[in-house]
């Protein structure tokens, strides 16, 4: 493979099929824990939100951590690399507007993960969804605010 960067590298042979469901991951720039103001947590939150509102996702389960996101949708329009665009992009101006800061909030690429339909989309949906209990943020996963699933 040639010397590609690997934000670019995360791009090579993807492929984005609406109706298909997808896990979609995001990092904030270093890693930073932004959303430990779960203010700024609430405004990404506003985005899946808008995506769904929009017809570009149906959002079926999604947890915002400290430092990243994970985002389990049903792709109904446009691209993966568009809707990640769009998503991180409105998320970065609403966080910068909300703090008067100008920061760049997340690192370049995504990662996503296509299932199968066939997929225990509920189990991974409660292994997306608890992960601030395996990250000890809280000891109940209703004590954590920056979480939904279709079926939980």
């Amino acid at each position: 493979m040639p010397d590609i960067p690997a934000s670019h590298r995360l791009r090579v042979g993807r492929f984005a099929e609406p109706h298909r469901i997808y896990l979609l991951t995001a990092n904030t720039f270093g890693r930073e824990p932004v959303f430990n103001d779960f203010v700024l947590g609430r405004l990404v939150v506003a985005q899946f939100r808008a995506a769904q509102d929009q017809g570009c996702a149906n959002s079926l389960a999604w947890v915002v951590m400290p430092d990243h996101f994970h985002w389990l949708v049903e792709l109904q329009q446009g691209s993966l690399s568009g809707l990640m665009q769009k998503t991180k992009s409105l998320s970065t101006k609403a966080v910068n507007r909300s703090t008067g800061r100008k920061i760049n909030l997340w690192q370049q690429g995504f990662h996503d993960r296509a299932l199968r339909r066939e997929d225990d989309l509920i189990k991974l949906a409660r292994y997306i969804v608890a992960n601030p209990l395996r990250a000890g943020l809280v000891e109940r996963l209703g004590d954590y605010p920056l979480w939904d699933a279709a079926w939980i």
